[in-house]
């Protein structure tokens, strides 16, 4: 029996389920709009799917194998924390498993809506009893838990069960706001807004948005990067490509009930202040100084975005739950003034970290590289002096050789890429000549990129270390790689995030023929990956660093190697290349010093302490919901980091302080810049050593 006979089969013995089928279909058009798909989406998926098959780098092909793949990627974007659909309605949903293939291809996409509406109904079902809880005050004295991350448990067997878990939610819900001192009467007031706006924002989904969540159940199934964007968020996506609009400068996307930081622009309000950080969580977006917080927990994304902008040089607060904390940890403030993302605030900066050893003081050079940007506008109006990541790296350099230093580092953490041209040029200042990085396409054939100035001499030939970090992604990655690969420089930090492909984006209006002003939208597809000049991929791995720092990123949550979709690592052929004297002797004798200095450096201890603590945070599941326990959980927390803080003044004889309002952030060490400062000055000392040793060698007789 084929895997479509099978299907069939399941489709007629699943007839008496169909009936909530239609239960959810009425319903839809009773509570808000009938949703259904429309002939320029089914055009839409016709054509995505010859994209796949002929310009993916993968070829890979639309089947039933990928059916199902598709079909587990879409329920879990409806339902990741298995909040909502039941093991009756998981069933349904597989009678279609071997199916979304064809629909794709040329079949009507009717059961793709009609499974959603069963999940918005499922939705709706959830949140009106979560109203009907809110008639009276929850009990915050009970011995019970609410598990907060669903993700791996049993789907529910019924909607009792179902009931039982939403009863803790809005327990949860509603303790997190009690131990914030509100009220009863605004936690009510409050939560039913919350989830009234739930219902309200359901009934605003259309027939474009169920269709992207669909393409891009199917993109996403392919790699991490591919993703099919409908025409309302293509024009979202330009607008933002362009920086032509006033706001924060992060990106956004929405998970569970949240709006989290996906990343932080370089050159935005958001990365000029610094306290906003990658996973933190929206909670709440207020106006001005003074405007009332307005909770946005469940809100459409494009809702809250519109939140957030605003008129240039406006303030907006926001209320956010930091990365790492559990639900109803104490928020964060943060107020950000709305401006452009900057290109002069992107530039590579530099400062000088002055590391007192054996008697003397050593001037240790850093160049910050927050992206590889090019202005191609200056560049193509002929402006010979147009800004780009490599001219302004080659000048710092300059200016801080003519200070005396004694080597360099180059930051690249939180670095996310941008311009492949100024990562080959970039490195360019640091090797003679030759390649830097292949790029493989879909057809198989691998070109090879190298310095683009092979005949200018070397910016830098000093002690140089690479600092990077998980966010260091791509175009970092490239260059830090051939540092390594050349062995011109130590890495060191953490495993970088392993983004090694390439893609491309089509837009779709090129391809189909409007017949009204909708549009298509446009499909970003992976074309090609990188590899390194030794022939590994980039993809996946990234790049090991020579000396591996503790980090306060948890690399089992962010990378490539996290998403299940990824592109897997491989290899080609290693071109030629003059690799430089190996390292390794020198590498295990920086580790050996690095590792004897940070047992007795209190910053080091300090910041371990608090990756411990973070780790032990992220293992929980569950929360009380006892609030005497979470008021003691908090109080046990706030403790212990004012104990981890005072631990380190006085091992560092600095003034001790009473409460951490009174901990000035900007005062916390970077210790991972300080960790590799060491690392340089140690090349320094074993450059100089060797250097005398030379010169000693060539005066005997």
């Amino acid at each position: 029996m084929t895997r479509k006979t099978r299907c069939n089969s399941l489709l007629v013995a699943a007839l008496a389920l169909l009936t909530t089928q239609a239960f959810a279909t009425s319903l839809a058009v009773e509570q808000g709009k009938e949703l259904f798909p429309e002939q320029r989406h089914e055009n839409i998926g016709e054509l995505v799917t010859q994209f796949i098959q002929k310009s993916h780098y993968m070829h890979i092909a639309v089947d039933d194998e990928l059916s199902s793949r598709v079909m587990d990627v879409f329920i879990e974007s409806l339902d990741r924390n298995r909040m909502y659909l039941t093991v009756d309605d998981i069933e349904l949903f597989d009678t279609y498993r071997y199916e979304l293939d064809d629909m794709v291809k040329s079949k009507p996409l009717d059961p793709v809506y009609q499974m959603f509406e069963l999940y918005q109904t499922r939705v709706r079902e959830r949140l009106e009893f979560a109203l009907t809880q809110l008639e009276t005050e929850p009990d915050y004295q009970t011995d019970g838990t609410y598990q907060f991350d669903r993700s791996e448990s049993p789907w529910a067997r019924n909607a009792e069960e179902l009931d039982d878990i939403w009863r803790r939610r809005v327990v949860n819900d509603a303790l997190n706001l009690a131990l914030e001192e509100e009220p009863w009467e605004k936690i009510q007031e409050v939560l039913t807004k919350r989830y009234e706006g739930f219902l309200k924002r359901l009934d605003q989904v259309n027939n474009d948005d169920v269709f992207e969540r669909f393409m891009n159940a199917f993109a996403h199934t392919l790699d991490p990067h591919s993703s099919y964007l409908s025409p309302r968020n293509s024009e979202e996506y330009r607008i933002q490509m362009s920086l032509s609009y006033f706001g924060i400068g992060a990106s956004l996307q929405t998970e569970d009930d949240f709006v989290k930081i996906v990343s932080i622009i370089p050159g935005g309000p958001a990365a000029i202040d610094g306290k906003l950080q990658p996973n933190d969580r929206i909670t709440g977006v207020a106006q001005g100084p003074e405007g009332e917080m307005e909770d946005v927990i469940g809100w459409r994304l494009d809702d809250v975005v519109d939140l957030i902008r605003g008129p240039a040089d406006s303030v907006v607060r926001l209320e956010i739950i930091p990365a790492n904390a559990l639900p109803g940890s104490p928020k964060k403030i943060i107020g950000l003034t709305r401006d452009q993302v900057k290109l002069e605030e992107q530039a590579a900066k530099s400062e000088i970290i002055t590391i007192p050893r054996d008697g003397r003081e050593w001037s240790i050079g850093v160049i910050d590289v927050p992206s590889f940007y090019r202005d191609y506008r200056a560049l193509s109006n002929g402006d010979k002096n147009y800004t780009s990541t490599t001219k302004d790296v080659k000048r710092l350099i300059a200016e801080l050789e003519e200070e005396g230093v004694d080597g360099l580092i180059i930051d690249l953490r939180g670095n996310g890429g941008g311009h492949l041209t100024e990562a080959t040029a970039l490195s360019g200042l640091f090797i003679d000549n030759g390649p830097v990085v292949q790029l493989r396409n879909s057809n198989g054939r691998i070109s090879r990129l190298d310095d683009p100035d092979p005949v200018a001499r070397v910016a830098y030939n000093g002690p140089l270390a690479v600092l990077v970090d998980r966010f260091s992604a791509s175009a970092s990655e490239i260059f830090a790689a051939a540092i390594q690969d050349y062995a011109r420089g130590v890495i060191v930090g953490q495993q970088t995030f392993g983004k090694g492909t390439v893609q491309n984006l089509y837009s779709l209006d090129q391809y189909l023929r409007a017949e009204d002003d909708n549009g298509f939208g446009q499909l970003t597809l992976t074309i090609g990956k990188y590899y390194r000049v030794t022939g590994e991929s980039t993809q996946h791995r990234g790049v090991d660093p020579d000396i591996a720092l503790p980090s306060g990123i948890d690399a089992e949550l962010v990378g490539e190697s996290v998403r299940d979709s990824a592109l897997p690592w491989d290899t080609v052929q290693t071109t030629r290349f003059r690799r430089g004297k190996p390292l390794d002797s020198t590498i295990e004798s920086l580790t050996a010093n690095y590792t004897q200095r940070s047992k007795d450096d209190p910053n080091f201890q300090y910041q371990m302490e608090i990756i411990r603590a973070a780790e032990e945070m992220r293992s929980q599941k569950t929360v009380s919901l006892n609030i005497d326990e979470r008021r003691a959980e908090r109080e046990r927390d706030l403790e212990q980091r004012l104990k981890r803080e005072n631990d380190r003044r006085t091992a560092l004889n600095l003034a001790l302080i009473e409460s951490l309002d009174d901990l000035d952030e900007d005062e916390l060490p970077d210790v991972q810049l300080d960790q590799a400062a060491g690392i340089v000055t140690d090349l320094a000392t074993m450059r100089e050593i060797a250097a005398g040793q030379e010169q000693t060698a060539q005066v005997k007789p």
